[in-house]
């Protein structure tokens, strides 16, 4: 047997392990009784402990190095050729993590999620307090394993956003920034647009009818997936044929829901568009955080936030709600949907304004792992840059520090993949109108499966073969930049507001 072949056994068991703990992490969120809490983050430590355990043994190491010279004149694009890379990478830095430390950290964001909901639902964040710090200290005992750094945020932005370093954010972001305040606030001097019809009573189950029908269209598989309600909207990974995805519906506000569903079937497409010859493997998965947002964000907003879209589908949504659309134009109900306000929830934001949310949660998280900021005065420290970014302040720490799950889960150097993801989802756009010019004339007859296609052979099929940066630059020549991304608001927001 070729050491490969050897290594592969032992990582394909691995990846079950790990899948296996990703069940019964969709169950914490959807099923689950409250009371089940202690027993399943018992659960979830030890598989995190066996897989962890199992993956930096000297054996995996030894069969890495061998597979490497078994390699050596292997097209370097090759599937076993990046297998082996991206084995390296991550074996190089797990075997710095001591098991005690993956243990603690499995069991306190089980915990921690758990008094996260405990505290958004009590609107109080004294009660998620503890845990934070308990999640905050982990995860910068974590980082600092991989010292020397240049910044300590590294470490746990490369998990998320593999080969990115925290400066390279911060520039992305210094010039995007004065941009979309520029945006902003030429839109802030016009008329406000009235989208009071979203505001009304909309059944949950026909809400839910409507996007199960949208999502079928894109493309989403339902003999490989299915659709659940949480908390938290989220797309999970139990395999490339199960991948499952939830949703949050509110009775008085339609979008919600709505664009919900269509965001996490973005992210799900992706994973069934994986190659199957990379399944079970830590190849079988999108190529990062950033990457995955693209897909999920262009589903939602540049295809579902589109007037071609609504001209193919807000007559059967009137269908649906009669009583409260059967009187609204198709320009305003277009209008209404990509309204810009600065408001509280960041997965209600606005295009123009929610990459705004995106750069506080960054400065944030790099305060808390550099100590400059004390988590007992978070809820303070969130609301002024609130009040000095967006010019809104929250009534309750529900709608303020306590609205995303993603640090109860210990996810600290996640949040800037949103803002990536959506500058991405603007580059491959330009790339696809280029490659498909009737594209708006297909989305207008609600059919999706060229486009769906073009994102199969150019995106999904690679997995995790590249590298963020690498796979942007193959598919569109340039790394992530800003510049797509504001052309393609600034062109939308100069027809909706006539700047």
């Amino acid at each position: 047997m070729r050491k490969i072949d050897e290594l592969k056994t032992i990582v394909n068991e691995i990846s079950d392990i790990n899948k296996a703990a990703a069940v019964l992490g969709w169950d914490q969120e959807t099923y689950m009784p409250k009371g089940g809490i202690a027993d399943r983050a018992n659960q979830m430590a030890t598989l995190s402990k066996i897989s962890h355990e199992k993956f930096t043994s000297e054996k995996v190491g030894e069969l890495i190095n061998e597979s490497k010279d078994e390699l050596k004149e292997e097209d370097k694009n090759s599937n076993d050729a990046k297998l082996i890379k991206v084995l390296n990478r991550d074996y190089q830095k797990s075997v710095k993590v001591p098991v005690r430390l993956v243990q603690e950290m499995s069991k306190a964001s089980s915990v921690g999620q758990q008094a996260w909901s405990e505290a958004r639902t009590k609107s109080d964040f004294s009660v998620f307090e503890p845990h934070l710090k308990k999640i905050v200290d982990l995860r910068r005992e974590y980082a600092q394993i991989f010292a020397p750094y240049d910044h300590i945020y590294d470490s746990l932005l490369d998990d998320f956003e593999p080969g990115l370093k925290t400066a390279d954010v911060k520039d992305i972001f210094d010039k995007l920034r004065p941009k979309q305040v520029e945006l902003i606030k030429k839109i802030s001097e016009k008329e406000e647009i009235d989208n009071s019809f979203l505001f009304n009573r909309f059944d949950e189950q026909k809400q839910l009818d409507f996007g199960v029908n949208v999502i079928t269209k894109f493309g989403y598989d339902w003999d490989r997936g299915r659709q659940d309600k949480s908390a938290h909207p989220f797309t999970t990974n139990f395999g490339i044929d199960d991948v499952r995805i939830t949703t949050r519906l509110e009775s008085g506000y339609l979008p919600a829901g709505m664009f919900g569903s269509m965001h996490e079937a973005g992210h799900a497409m992706y994973e069934q568009g994986v190659s199957k010859e990379l399944a079970r493997t830590p190849l079988g998965c999108g190529a990062s955080l950033a990457i995955h947002e693209s897909q999920s964000r262009m589903w939602e907003n540049l295809v579902g936030r589109s007037l071609p879209f609504w001209e193919h589908f807000y007559p059967e949504l009137q269908k649906v709600f009669e009583e409260q659309l059967g009187k609204v134009k198709l320009d305003d109900f277009y209008r209404g949907i990509n309204k810009v306000k600065p408001s509280l929830i960041r997965v209600e934001a606005d295009e123009a304004t929610y990459n705004m949310h995106i750069m506080l949660r960054l400065e944030l998280e790099i305060g808390l792992m550099e100590g400059s900021i004390d988590i007992k005065e978070l809820p303070q420290i969130w609301n002024s840059r609130m009040k000095e970014y967006l010019g809104v302040i929250p009534k309750s720490d529900a709608e303020g520090v306590l609205q995303d799950i993603h640090w109860s889960m210990g996810a600290i150097g996640y949040f800037s993949t949103y803002a990536l993801g959506n500058l991405v989802s603007a580059q491959l756009w330009e790339c696809i109108n280029r490659d498909i010019s009737n594209l708006n004339d297909q989305i207008k007859s609600g059919e999706f499966s060229e486009l769906l296609g073009w994102l199969r052979c150019n995106v999904h099929q690679h997995g995790a073969k590249f590298e963020p940066q690498e796979l942007v630059e193959k598919i569109t020549g340039s790394k992530i930049t800003p510049e797509p991304y504001m052309k393609y608001l600034n062109e939308k927001y100069s027809r909706i507001y006539d700047l």
